[in-house]
């Protein structure tokens, strides 16, 4: 399927900052989708997913202690893409001050991840923009796990 310019880009100011923001053409796009066979079958497997996601949220008894697993498995996750040998476990560890299984310079950088993410889900509720949350990440130390 071949796409067009699907909007432009104008000079704004966000949070005090200049800077590009883009503007979507107008909906429904043309020609419209063509939301059957396929396509519908997605949608609607998505649609199912989140109905299922929605109804296991209220079950949690501590979103925080979710966000906590969440943030730490994420952290391993994107580090392994990286070309790191830790595990969650291995991280769990860590911080618990037992010993990691793997090369402790593995483990401080997947530390180093789960401290920035928790940082920026801190800044989120704050309130803070993306770029003050971006500036203030810049300015973390690279090995301090």
């Amino acid at each position: 399927m071949e796409r067009g310019l699907t909007g432009t880009y104008t000079s704004t100011i966000a949070g005090g900052v200049a800077c590009q923001a883009f503007v979507p053409l107008p909906l429904p796009p043309t020609p419209g989708l063509d939301l059957n066979g396929k396509l519908q079958s997605r949608l609607d497997e998505a649609l199912i997913a989140l109905g299922r996601l929605d109804a296991i949220s209220t079950l949690l008894p501590d979103a925080r202690l979710f966000l906590y697993s969440y943030v730490r498995k994420e952290a391993v996750m994107s580090s392994q893409i990286e070309g790191t040998q830790s595990s969650l476990s291995d991280l769990m560890l860590y911080e618990i001050e037992g010993q990691p299984g793997v090369p402790l310079d593995d483990v401080q950088e997947v530390s180093c991840y789960v401290k920035a993410m928790s940082l920026g889900v801190e800044r989120i509720r704050q309130g803070k923009s993306c770029h003050q949350m971006l500036s203030q990440f810049l300015n973390l130390p690279q090995s301090a796990g």
